[in-house]
C-alpha cells in the first residue's frame, strides 16, 4: 500500500511549494497542505481500527503490518537497504499525533510569525515529513535518514525565529542530539558487524540481535549490554531524561511557540518510541537485567523535573521542565514489561503529546496578547481572556491527572503496571510510590502559577491592551482539548491497538 509514501510525498512537495510562495499566502497554504496528511492519517487510523485489529508488533511479525511497502534500494557492503515502511499499533497513533499537531501548530503560527513566513512554514512541513518517516520506517538506514532529518529544520526554526538567545539554544540542541545519535549509531552497528546480518530491515536486525551468541567482551562488558547502554544514551538525550535534559529548557524558551508545540508534542516522543523499538524489542533480556537502574533514572527524572519546574517563573520553562517529568513516567512503564506498564507508557506518549502541545500553545496565545511569560508580570487574566484561560486551566488539570482526561488514563495504567512488575522485584512498589509523588509536585507548581497569573485583580506590567485572542488562535486549543477529553473518556481508541502490538514484546521480556 502506498499510503505512507503519499504522506511523505505530500508533505515534502508541499514544503517546497510553500517555501517558494509569497509570504502573505504561506501560512494559509501551509495549513491547507498539512490538512491533507492530517485527514489521510485520520482515515488510516479508522482503517486500522476496523481492518487491522489483530496486527502485531511490526518488528516481530513483519508480514503482519498495516500499510506496508518494501522496495529494494541499495546493496552496500553486503547489507541490503530497502525503502521499507509500515505501521503497527504503536506507530499508528504517533503518526496521527504528528500530522494533527503539525496542522494545529501551523494555524497557531499565523499571529506570532510575521517575517520570512515562506521559509518558516516550509521548514515546518519538512519537519513533518521527517517525523512521518521516523514513525513509519522499518529499515534502519531509511529510519536514520529521517531521524537525522528532523535536526535540520528544527535547528533553523529555533536559530532564525527564536528569542534573544536563539543561536545558543539552536547550537546546543544540535550538538547534544547529534552527538547522541552518533553514540547510538556506534552501539547499534557494533552489533550489526558482530552478527551475520545481510539486511538492515528492523525485523531482521531484531531477530539477529535476540539470537546472537558468542559475542566478544568489551571493557569487561558483554557486547549486548554495552550496545544497549550506548543506544539508551543516544535515545535518552532525545527524550530527554535526567541527566541529559539540559538542552531542552533552552530550546523551549527560545523557540517560537509553534516550534515548542512540535518539540514537546512529537519530537520528544522520537526518543521513547526508539527506546521501545530498539532497546526493549531488540534486546529484551538486557532490558530486564538493567530494569531497576533504568527505573531509577525514570523516577529521578519525574521528581527532578517537577522540582525544577516548581522553581521557575517563566511559564514556558515551567511547561518545559514538566515534559522532563512526564517522560520519566514513560521510562518507568517501559521497564516494567507488563501489559499495563508498557501499554500505559506508549499511551502516555500520545497523552503527553496532546497535553504538552496544548499547554505550550496556551502559553503562546497568552504571550501574543500580553507580551510576557513571567508569572510575576501579570494577574487576573481570566476576566480578560475567558476562553483562553478556561482551556489553559483545563490543560493544567489534564497535566495533573484529572480523571476523564488522557493524562489520568496514561499515568494510572503506568502505576498499575509498574507496582508489581516482576522485572523490578521488591523495588517495584517503592519506585512506583515515588513516581506517584511527582503528581503532587506537578499540582503544586501548576496551581501556584495559575493562581498568580490567571486569577485575582487584573495587573499587567507591559503596556498592552488585553482582550480575548482571535478565533484562529483559540480554535486549535479547543481541538486539542477535545482530543484530550475524548482519549480520557475512551482510552481504547488508542489503547487497544497499542496492547496488540506490545504484548509480543512483553512475551520476549518474560513479563506478565
Amino acid at each position: 500500500m502506498v499510503m505512507v509514501a503519499a504522506l511523505l510525498a505530500i508533505t515534502l512537495l508541499g514544503a517546497g511549494v510553500v517555501m517558494l510562495s509569497p509570504d502573505r499566502y504561506a501560512g494559509k497554504l501551509a495549513a491547507a497542505v498539512s490538512a491533507v496528511p492530517a485527514l489521510l492519517s485520520v482515515y488510516m487510523y479508522w482503517a486500522y481500527l476496523t481492518q487491522f485489529e489483530g496486527t502485531g508488533n511490526a518488528l516481530l511479525q513483519p508480514g503482519d503490518v498495516a500499510f506496508g511497502q518494501q522496495i529494494p534500494w541499495i546493496d552496500f557492503g553486503g547489507l541490503t537497504i530497502s525503502y521499507y515502511v509500515g505501521l503497527d499499533g504503536v506507530s499508528m497513533p504517533l503518526l496521527a499525533l504528528t500530522t494533527i499537531l503539525t496542522t494545529l501548530a501551523i494555524v497557531s503560527a499565523w499571529t506570532p510569525i510575521d517575517e520570512r513566513q515562506s521559509q518558516f512554514y516550509g521548514l515546518m512541513l519538512f519537519m513533518e515529513t521527517s517525523l512521518i518517516g521516523v514513525f513509519s520506517a522499518l529499515d534502519f538506514f531509511l529510519w536514520f535518514v529521517f531521524w537525522e532529518g528532523v535536526l535540520i529544520p528544527m535547528y533553523f526554526l529555533i536559530g532564525v525565529w527564536g528569542g534573544p538567545r536563539r543561536k545558543y539554544a539552536a547550537i546546543k540542541f544540535f550538538v547534544y542530539t547529534n552527538v547522541a545519535s552518533l553514540v547510538m549509531f556506534a552501539g547499534l552497528f557494533a552489533l550489526v558487524f558482530s552478527t551475520d546480518l545481510t539486511s538492515l530491515a528492523l525485523p531482521a536486525m531484531a531477530e539477529a540481535f535476540r539470537s546472537a551468541s558468542g559475542l566478544p567482551t568489551v571493557f569487561g562488558m558483554n557486547l549486548l549490554t554495552l550496545s544497549f547502554i550506548l543506544m539508551f544514551f543516544g535515545f535518552a538525550v532525545k527524550v530527554p531524561v535526567f541527566p541529559f535534559h539540559t538542552w531542552l529548557p533552552d530550546a523551549h524558551v527560545e523557540a517560537p511557540t509553534p516550534v515548542s508545540v512540535m518539540l514537546a508534542g512529537v519530537l520528544l516522543k522520537m526518543g521513547t518510541y526508539a527506546l521501545l523499538r530498539f532497546n526493549f524489542t531488540m534486546l529484551p533480556e538486557v532490558a530486564q537485567q538493567l530494569a531497576v537502574p533504568l527505573a531509577i533514572v525514570g523516577v529521578v527524572s519525574v521528581i527532578y523535573g517537577a522540582m525544577l519546574a516548581l522553581a521557575q517563573r517563566d511559564l514556558k520553562r515551567i511547561v518545559a521542565y514538566s515534559s522532563i517529568s512526564s517522560m520519566g513516567y514513560v521510562i518507568l512503564g517501559l521497564v516494567a514489561f507488563t501489559p499495563h506498564g508498557m501499554g500505559g507508557a506508549t499511551f502516555q506518549m500520545i497523552a503527553h503529546g496532546l497535553i504538552s502541545g496544548l499547554m505550550f500553545m496556551s502559553v503562546g496565545v497568552i504571550y501574543n496578547v500580553t507580551h510576557t511569560r513571567m508569572v510575576g508580570d501579570m494577574s487576573g487574566l481570566a476576566d480578560k481572556m475567558p476562553w483562553t484561560v478556561g482551556i489553559f486551566v483545563s490543560a493544567a488539570f489534564g497535566y495533573m491527572g484529572l480523571p476523564l482526561m488522557a493524562g489520568f488514563a496514561a499515568e494510572f495504567l503506568i502505576f498499575q503496571g509498574a507496582f508489581d512488575a516482576a522485572t523490578l522485584g521488591s523495588a517495584a512498589p517503592v519506585l512506583t510510590a515515588a513516581a506517584m509523588f511527582g503528581i503532587v509536585i506537578v499540582a503544586g507548581y501548576l496551581l501556584w502559577a495559575m493562581q498568580r497569573t490567571l486569577f485575582g485583580a487584573f495587573n499587567l506590567e507591559t503596556d498592552y491592551t488585553v482582550s480575548e485572542a482571535p478565533f484562529h488562535d483559540v480554535a486549535p486549543l479547543a481541538v486539542l482539548l477535545l482530543l484530550v477529553i475524548v482519549l480520557g473518556v475512551n482510552p481504547d481508541l488508542s489503547y487497544e491497538m497499542i496492547q496488540n502490538s506490545i504484548l509480543p514484546v512483553i512475551d520476549l521480556g518474560g513479563g506478565a
